[in-house]
């Protein structure tokens, strides 16, 4: 690789088509999430998101409900395909009006008759009650041919006794079955919540607008509301509904117990997996009424007027800046904008499609404003300088630079901790990629892993050999803790963020070792490239393709093992004859920068290689095979017990206590 001057050419005058081409692709791709179909996913994340990172429930207020659950099914004798014993829900009733309950919602529609006297009974308790809240069910009648909505009020008797107190138990999922907007009424009933707080807080429905919807803040996780299994209902303290308003109903929707599943996902339901059911959104929507504190949204027209401008200004904004400077304010404008949205969401109940701004624009523009930087460093005559960081490290960088005579050809021999890196499966994943796309992800990949990880520990990348990257430490400076830096590096390697390529999983593997090498310039006058040769570079690249063999990761040689033992948590495999070399070499797997205790299944799987070295036959195997019950995934076990095997059924075969391999 031979440097060249490049002459600041200074800065050139801006050109428009970058920034009309920004401003058309960010701003256009925020409207079109902002405003059609393609971006309800977004809509909707930027919604349940807000209810994730929300620790503290929000309080229920004056709400409690009874719930008809399996519990109540059993301990009550009730059947799961016909309606309930009336005289329960009387009694049930009875006692809400002995104690003063604020009112009572019934998320069930009695539309049919059953016993007279009992119904009577029930009819009576909901006049004594005088504030009880009858389920109408809204559905599709067919008989015309075509679908039309009817309604199913209760049956007439307890209609008069409950007076016009009746409420909608309708709830209108959304295309992936979560409830976020709740219906105030239909036109013709309220919905139960409003219903219920039309008696219990009359001054809360002031505000309302017939025929709109109200987002829905959760308080919390499902069972954030109180609940109370309906056959321990009546065994509360006298006095305990009090001034509360109590929801009816069960996990199973309208006129019986087992006729329908009645249950949605929440916001919660991502990070719970809990489901909420029909009778609970409906008391959400109710304590949501009457404390004021539903959820708001602006207006389509202003919400994707906002979008667009910010999109205009965020992309002339980054394409102005430096390429740091830009990911910098991407990351600060990011944080803003969800610092903005969550106070308006805690403090002033409203929320705004944000996730379009921070998930999409944001990373678009930058995406941009980069691309079109790195094409004006190409135009400028830099990209020679950009190259040459990619593949050797700053320090490296400035000695061919600032030093004439390591241009020269020459080397010398020096210890080196060498690092060979390869990803797993990559003529796989890679086949039939289209060629632009797979350099875009390669250089993605290189850049990353060499900036955060190599550079990070003041390696230098010799060079990039297909998927693969060949770097060392100790030169051309010298570093007297090069063991530990190289493996720092591969321990980078594995906690950088997952990525994929084609939608596959990109694994990197990688070997290290230390030993003598030859290294240098190598080359002519007119061209040289800075590298190292010998055995040892050979050994490293062998220790990375025996991560193959044993299902690892990062795998290190004993020369490299004794300068980061009492550093590094490693676990040794075993000795190792790998194909073309003579003598065998011990092989640690390098874990974790922090050294924790042996657990038990690592003192297993020490014991086990400790006996096949000793050749203990019997022993070896047995202790290889607990290791792989406690932990089936191990590669290393794996490859043990296989190889072990082989060797059992190969008469006269040599056993040194070596693993001798023949295949790279």
């Amino acid at each position: 690789m031979e440097p060249r001057k490049t002459k600041h050419l200074g800065r050139k005058t801006l050109q428009l088509w970058p920034f009309l081409v920004g401003i058309l692709l960010v701003a256009g791709v925020g409207y079109l999430l902002a405003s059609s179909v393609l971006g309800e996913k977004w809509r909707n994340a930027s919604y349940d998101s807000l209810f994730v990172l929300r620790r503290i429930p929000l309080p229920s207020a004056d709400v409690v409900m009874v719930v008809l659950d399996e519990e109540s099914h059993e301990a009550l004798k009730q059947p799961y395909d016909k309606p309930w014993d009336r005289r329960l829900h009387s009694q049930l009733l009875d006692r809400l009006t002995m104690d003063g309950a604020r009112a009572v919602v019934f998320d069930i529609v009695f539309s049919d008759p059953l016993d007279a006297e009992v119904d009577k009974q029930f009819a009576n308790s909901i006049a004594a009650n005088k504030r009880t809240v009858l389920a109408v069910e809204e559905r599709n009648d067919f008989s015309q041919g075509f679908p039309q909505k009817v309604m199913e009020p209760p049956l007439a008797l307890f209609k008069n006794s409950a007076g016009d107190h009746f409420g909608l138990d309708i709830i209108y999922p959304e295309g992936d079955f979560e409830i976020r907007r709740y219906a105030l009424d239909n036109g013709t009933f309220p919905s139960e919540a409003l219903a219920a707080a039309q008696i219990a807080h009359p001054e809360s429905v002031h505000s309302l607008i017939a025929g709109t919807n109200i987002y829905l803040n959760y308080l919390g996780p499902s069972g954030s509301i109180p609940a109370i299994s309906f056959h321990n209902a009546l065994d509360q303290t006298p006095g305990f509904y009090k001034d509360k308003v109590v929801f009816i109903g069960a996990r199973f929707k309208t006129r019986f117990s087992g006729e329908r599943k009645d249950e949605y996902p929440t916001p919660f339901t991502r990070t719970d997996g809990s489901l909420t059911f029909g009778v609970e959104v409906h008391a959400t929507a109710y304590v949501n009424i009457t404390s004021g504190n539903s959820l708001g949204r602006l207006s389509s027209s202003t919400e994707e007027l906002i979008i667009v401008v910010l999109g205009v200004l965020i992309a002339i904004g980054f394409l102005l800046m430096r390429p740091w400077f830009t990911l910098a304010s991407a990351i600060l404008l990011s944080t803003a904008i969800f610092g903005i949205q969550y106070r308006l969401f805690s403090h002033s109940h409203l929320w705004f499609p944000w996730l379009i701004i921070v998930a999409a624009q944001v990373p678009l523009a930058m995406l941009w404003a980069i691309t079109i930087q790195s094409f004006r460093l190409y135009v400028d005559k830099r990209l020679y300088e950009q190259t040459l960081s990619l593949y050797l490290s700053p320090k490296l960088v400035k000695k061919f630079a600032s030093s004439p005579e390591l241009l020269k050809p020459g080397a010398h021999k020096q210890t080196l901790t060498i690092f060979f890196s390869d990803i797993a499966n990559f003529t796989s994943f890679s086949e039939g990629m289209n060629s632009d796309d797979l350099a875009l992800s390669m250089n993605i990949y290189f850049e990353t892993h060499v900036s955060e990880c190599i550079h990070k520990t003041d390696g230098t990348v010799v060079k990039y050999i297909g998927d693969a990257i060949f770097s060392f430490w100790n030169a051309p400076e010298p570093q007297p803790d090069h063991e530990l830096r190289a493996c720092l590096a591969a321990l980078l390697f594995k906690k950088q963020k997952t990525s994929f390529i084609n939608k596959y999983e990109v694994i990197t593997r990688i070997g290290l070792h230390t030993g003598v090498a030859n290294v240098g310039n190598f080359g002519s006058h007119q061209k040289v490239d800075y590298t190292a040769i010998g055995e040892s570079i050979n050994m490293a690249s062998r220790m990375e393709g025996l991560n193959k063999h044993l299902g690892t990761q990062i795998l290190i040689t004993e020369d490299t093992w004794k300068g980061v033992n009492t550093r590094l948590h490693t676990r040794y495999l075993g000795k190792f004859q790998l194909k073309g070399f003579q003598r065998s070499v011990g092989v640690h797997e390098l874990l974790d920068e922090v050294i924790t205790p042996l657990n038990k299944f690592e003192t297993c799987f020490k014991q086990a290689v400790e006996a096949y070295q000793q050749r203990n036959v019997e022993e070896s195997l047995t202790l290889f095979k607990q290791c792989s019950v406690m932990k089936p995934e191990d590669g290393p076990t794996k490859f043990y017990i296989s190889y072990f095997e082989t060797l059992i059924n190969l008469p006269g075969a040599p056993w040194t206590g070596d693993v001798i391999l023949y295949d790279k």
